[in-house]
């Protein structure tokens, strides 16, 4: 948790700005927030509604991510935040925040093409939130609640990052600038479609992008929207990595799962596909 990243946080109690005390975060009302030794701070505030991402999920995003197969995302992702994101405002950058995210793959790159600029990133998973403490010098990581009120100061990022993660329009709004750029990845239907059935996976809905767009329309504009799509050569130690690092994880049964993939090709060729989608907050 580095301090130049605490100005923009808000006490999860009691919305008050924080400071740093040697390892500890304090707010004005005397609440107080120890950094684990790992590097992360935890301001979760009460009951959360959804499982956290266990530790063998997070370790299985973290190999599969680490082998490139997802790099055409984190490319575009960056070049896209490099496009629309803002100036500084008197001086001040403003922060850049990945919500939802994970190990800290996708923030780190974006991270990488704003010198100066703090990157924090929020994830409800304590695993999750030990890797992205080390994914880059300048992210301070943070275990907090997607669906709960954020604990940032309103407008305090200029560049919001919300990839395969949970997204609440209301509270993503009050923490960008108004000059800000919000950036959302979501899977195409084609998305891993060679493995939907052989492999049992989640199938992505048909109306996601139109869905998407009316859960925004009454806090967001869309400014930029591009495809990314490749083909991934996967082979029978990914597949596995696959499935494990996300929502298919829950609904899987190991010794199944290992017989269907000893069953396909190796390597097994298998689409990427998803949408990058640049938004602005209406006035």
């Amino acid at each position: 948790m580095r301090k130049e990243a605490v100005r923009y946080l808000r006490c999860p109690h009691c919305s008050g700005t924080m400071t740093m005390d040697g390892t500890t975060l304090r707010c004005g009302s005397g609440h107080s927030f120890d950094v684990a030794k790992q590097g992360y701070v935890n301001l979760l505030r009460g009951a959360v509604k959804f499982s956290a991402d266990t530790a063998g999920m997070v370790a299985a995003r973290a190999d599969f991510l680490a082998a490139g197969h997802y790099a055409p995302i984190a490319e575009s992702l960056a070049a896209l935040a490099r496009g629309t994101a803002p100036a500084p405002v008197d001086g001040d950058p403003g922060c850049v925040v990945d919500i939802g995210g994970g190990t800290g793959y996708y923030h780190a790159r974006v991270v990488s093409e704003f010198a100066g600029r703090e990157g924090i990133l929020l994830d409800i998973s304590k695993f999750a939130a030990r890797r992205a403490a080390r994914a880059h010098s300048r992210i301070s990581a943070v275990v907090a609640d997607a669906w709960d009120r954020l604990p940032f100061g309103d407008g305090a990022a200029s560049v919001v990052l919300n990839v395969f993660a949970p997204r609440n329009p209301a509270e993503l709004r009050r923490i960008l600038r108004p000059e800000g750029v919000l950036l959302v990845v979501t899977p195409q239907p084609g998305h891993l479609r060679e493995l939907v059935d052989s492999l049992g996976l989640l199938r992505v809905d048909e109306q996601k992008d139109e869905r998407l767009a009316d859960r925004f329309a009454a806090h967001f504009t869309e400014v930029a929207r591009e495809r990314v799509r490749s083909t991934m050569a996967l082979d029978h130690k990914a597949l596995p990595q696959l499935v494990g690092m996300g929502p298919n994880a829950w609904h899987q049964d190991g010794d199944r799962l290992e017989e269907r993939i000893a069953q396909l090709p190796e390597p097994c060729e298998v689409t990427l596909s998803v949408t990058l989608t640049a938004y602005r907050p209406l006035a």
